[in-house]
């Protein structure tokens, strides 16, 4: 379960959907490997612990859910709809399923097959989901709104002055090296 969940969160967050929706065509390659990878990696650990044809498309559809449960606190917060865009990863899961399917349950097969499928699809699906939300760099800077309290309301940022800071470096290096291994 621990396991499950943390790999749905990570490939969830990997790519970050919501800065891929703020700088569209900016991120689309990064988002594309990161979330290709996280969901052929994901889904084929699901689908080889289970055995069962069909899991991976399982997992696709829960993380599917999660980002929708979280594109309407988005929503709930103020922000414009399509301001977190929920990634296309459903058909591909379901050429993962397939090719383990028709393998005959082989895994290396759905591994390099199955993971070479999704690298190819996934792409294209969230190209098609890229065209349509509107005016993405309007919307990143137009929100949040005015009215959070001023403690919560982003700051321009200062290029260059806080990447260079002890303070950043010393919080970088603390978030990679207490990482807890599940």
């Amino acid at each position: 379960v621990v396991v499950a969940v943390n790999s749905t969160l990570l490939t969830i967050n990997a790519g970050d959907y919501i800065f891929y929706t703020d700088w569209a065509w900016t991120s689309f390659v990064v988002f594309s490997i990161s979330q290709s990878t996280m969901l052929a990696v994901g889904a084929i650990y699901y689908m080889l612990f289970t055995g069962v044809p069909g899991t991976a498309t399982y997992y696709a559809t829960i993380m599917t859910i999660y980002t929708w449960v979280a594109k309407g606190a988005w929503f709930a917060l103020g922000y414009p709809y399509d301001f977190v865009t929920t990634p296309v990863w459903i058909p591909s899961a379901m050429l993962l399923d397939l090719t383990y399917w028709a393998t005959r349950r082989n895994k290396h097969a759905a591994i390099i097959i199955g993971g070479t499928l999704i690298g190819l699809s996934l792409p294209m699906f969230n190209m098609i989901n890229l065209l349509l939300v509107r005016d993405p760099l309007e919307v990143a800077f137009k929100y949040p709104r005015p009215t959070l309290p001023p403690y919560m309301t982003p700051i321009e940022p200062q290029v260059g002055k806080f990447y260079n800071s002890p303070v950043a470096l010393g919080s970088g290096a603390g978030a990679v090296l207490t990482v807890p291994i599940a």
